[in-house]
């Protein structure tokens, strides 16, 4: 069985925390692990390897978060452009046998009870097995408006459901006084010894490979002929790269609309598995540690009289005085403030940083690249200062700058130097300048980390004024 792990979503509803390049599956909330970890963890004890979809950004970030646990068996599939999910798993199992069951989950999820999930893996796993395509029902616990729901029959309790119940129908994320109806008839089918009819949609699946693009073909063939096309004009260097041109002509949907609300051979799965998508403050808020005022754990947290709050901040002194049922996320470069309750607003600030322009909403002050890390110390008109620190036996591509010129000073290490024809090394303390529009190079060509730190003047300094002529990661040319 191999496991299918969608990686795309930029977490708005986590801002600041989750960013485009670096989304809430890539932060460490959990015991210094990430929920894209904590999702291998979880599938690898069940799973053969990982099938790691994502684009190119966001690879770099995965193939280290697997170092980190040592999960080399794995491979990646990189979209330059999102189409949704349908697209994204048509892809996946077009490069995987037919026969293969497949286990499709994101990347962003969280389960708890472990035991649970490992019965409701097999469960599904003999479903799949006769040519089913099968979706996980969550238990619901509360009339939530925040998720999709499925709509199931029902049958006595006590009969075995390994089965898997006939799904009837998909419900978009509904308003309160529907999902308190969902919620009400649940109940009422629970008094008369009956299963839940109606589910949380929680996003994962399984099912043979082929079965899935038999499926899709039949009811989406526009998608699976796209998505074919695109895969056979792929790249594949040991990545699947598939090209721009093609991925954007693949008709854009999700995996419900495109097949499962259409298929007849869709079961569902009831699965009371501690599960959360993670995907707001609030939920986030119920599945930290908290202290004995029910504020979440935080040593940077000096608490007077206050109680029921999410402090989130890595780097200042956050003080709170008879502060109540508030959230408050330090991340350096931007503050949030929000009432408990009201977090699912945040993405309606992240419209507003977008319509202002500026790159709050896209990078963290430390930006993580597949050669390391830069850190802006400060962003001023004029000028940028940045930390860099480069792996061992790496190097930046070889790029010029249009509006800028850069100043180099190592701060630790020996910095190899390619600047237009000349190639040459720097030790700590000395330093370099580089003028817009030559040609320029920073590598480190030794077994210790490189630190430099790098002083950009200019009209403009942002992220996007960069050509590349040459990269060791096959990124775009330009951007």
């Amino acid at each position: 069985m191999i496991n299918i792990i969608l990686c795309g979503g930029s977490g708005t509803r986590l801002w600041p925390i989750s960013r485009t390049l670096l989304p809430k599956q890539f932060v460490k909330l959990f015991d210094d692990k990430s929920l894209f970890q904590l999702t291998v963890e979880r599938n690898s004890k069940l799973c053969d390897f990982q099938l790691v979809v994502s684009n190119t950004e966001q690879y770099f970030l995965a193939m280290d978060q697997l170092d980190e646990l040592n999960k080399l068996n794995s491979q990646y599939l990189l979209e330059p452009i999102g189409r949704n999910t349908a697209p994204a798993i048509a892809l996946a199992c077009l490069a995987l046998d037919p026969q293969e069951i497949v286990l499709v989950t994101p990347s962003d999820h969280l389960v708890k009870n472990e035991n649970e999930y490992q019965k409701i893996i097999q469960k599904a796993k003999k479903l799949a097995n006769e040519k089913n395509l099968v979706t996980f029902g969550i238990t619901p616990k509360f009339p939530e408006t925040g998720f999709g729901y499925i709509e199931s029959d029902t049958i006595a309790k006590g009969f075995d459901v390994d089965d898997g119940l006939d799904v009837l129908s998909f419900k978009e994320k509904p308003n309160l006084q529907t999902a308190i109806e969902y919620i009400n008839e649940n109940s009422f089918l629970h008094k008369n010894n009956l299963t839940n009819k109606y589910h949380w949609n929680s996003g994962m699946f399984m099912f043979k490979a082929g079965i899935f693009l038999e499926e899709l073909q039949k009811y989406s063939p526009k998608i699976y002929e796209a998505s074919l096309l695109a895969f056979n004009n792929a790249n594949k260097d040991g990545l699947i790269r598939i090209k721009y041109n093609d991925m954007i002509n693949i008709p854009e949907d999700s995996i419900d609309y495109a097949v499962m609300e259409k298929s007849n051979k869709v079961k569902v799965v009831p699965s009371d598995i501690a599960w959360s998508d993670v995907g707001s403050f609030d939920s986030l808020y119920d599945e930290l540690p908290k202290d004995e005022n029910n504020n979440t754990l935080n040593s940077n947290h000096i608490s007077i009289n206050s109680k029921n709050n999410l402090i989130y901040g890595n780097e200042r002194k956050i003080a709170t005085v008879d502060i109540e049922d508030t959230i408050i996320i330090d991340t350096g470069d931007a503050l949030l403030v929000s009432k408990k309750g009201s977090s699912q607003k945040v993405k309606k600030v992240v419209e507003k940083i977008k319509e202002l322009g500026n790159e709050l909403h896209n990078i963290h002050l430390t930006g993580y690249r597949p050669w390391g890390t830069y850190t802006v110390l400060e962003d001023s008109q004029g000028y940028k200062i940045k930390r860099i620190e480069v792996k061992p036996n790496c190097r930046l591509s070889l790029q010029s700058h249009k509006h800028r010129n850069e100043h180099w000073i190592v701060v630790s290490g020996i910095a190899t130097i390619t600047l237009e024809e000349a190639v040459f090394n720097l030790k700590e303390n000395e330093s370099t300048y580089i003028k817009a529009g030559h040609k320029h190079r920073l590598a480190n060509e030794t077994n210790k980390l490189l630190v430099i730190i790098e002083a950009q003047v200019g009209e403009y300094t942002g992220e996007d004024d960069i050509t590349r002529f040459d990269d060791d990661f096959k990124r775009d040319t330009n951007g």
